[in-house]
């Protein structure tokens, strides 16, 4: 085990780290500036794969209306589950623990925790709710997830469980989430549109009375 402060990293994880840092240091720089570039990117375009997926949607019955508005919304408590166990577990970065040179430059700055990744779990909820939504888009996502978590450790600033724990949360909060809040929303879609069909009484009464 590698000691990194409150927690101790698996020696697997931290020699995987090692290794991937070293073949990131020793390949051609647009390597380098494309992985390091590639984490946002794929955030930003599975971010737009889910969107397309919403959309096809709408055009369908109240439980596609339902899902295509909650489709953010899973990516966003992945978001502060992950923020929320960083707290928890307070596992410092392996570019601050071990040392190596990073593709990344700077580490970033004490008390940002490492574990879990919230890039790998936002990207594993995008990629999971975006499958939920549309298999034929899912399929094209679940790859571009497991890129943006691949290049958290590429730049050197996480170690790969803290990807693979990221990208499992996310997609573990995708599948639980989705379902039931698209059954909540379709519950309230339902009762406006009753709402919205029932008759309004005539309290003036009929004419000459």
């Amino acid at each position: 085990m590698v000691d990194t402060g409150n927690v101790d990293v698996p020696e697997i994880s931290a020699e995987w780290y090692r290794d991937v840092v070293e073949v990131a240091a020793d390949s051609p720089h647009p390597v380098q500036w494309f992985v390091g570039h590639a984490t946002e990117g794929v955030i930003l375009l599975l971010g737009a794969l889910l969107l397309v997926a919403a959309l096809r949607r709408l055009a369908g019955g109240p439980y596609d209306r339902a899902l295509a508005l909650v489709a953010p919304v899973p990516a966003l408590v992945a978001y502060a589950s992950s923020e929320w166990l960083k707290t928890v577990v307070d596992e410092d970065r392996p570019c601050r623990a071990i040392g190596s040179a990073i593709v990344a430059g700077t580490c970033p700055p004490p008390g940002d925790w490492s574990f879990p990744s919230n890039h790998a779990t936002v990207a594993g909820a995008l990629a999971i709710t975006t499958l939920l939504l549309s298999r034929r888009l899912g399929l094209v996502a679940l790859p571009l997830a497991a890129l943006a978590a691949f290049s958290r450790v590429f730049v050197g600033v996480h170690y790969p469980h803290d990807v693979v724990a990221g990208v499992l949360l996310g997609a573990l909060v995708a599948v639980l989430a989705t379902p039931l809040l698209a059954r909540l929303a379709a519950e309230a879609l339902r009762r406006r549109a009753d709402r919205v069909r029932r008759p309004v009484p005539d309290l003036a009464g009929p004419p000459g009375h």
